[in-house]
């Protein structure tokens, strides 16, 4: 597996469970929640910018994406 690839597994695993963790919701909840509502897309295609953050800011922007997106847990 090319070493980008595991990168990015492993950031969308911690930003996951931390966005998780943050709204009270389980790993797969928050999975299927923020798959939902297009911010595991946001996330993969602004990866460059979002991996230079911290995970709160990254969590944050998911919520937002989220909100934008007809979200209401975050």
């Amino acid at each position: 597996m090319p070493e980008l690839t595991k990168n990015k597994i492993d950031y969308f695993v911690v930003c996951v469970n931390d966005f998780a963790d943050t709204y009270g919701m389980s790993y797969l909840e928050a999975f299927d929640y923020l798959k939902k509502h297009g911010a595991l897309s946001f996330l993969s295609d602004h990866y460059d910018i979002e991996h230079t953050y911290s995970i709160e800011e990254a969590v944050a922007d998911m919520a937002q994406v989220a909100r934008r997106n007809g979200g209401v847990a975050a």
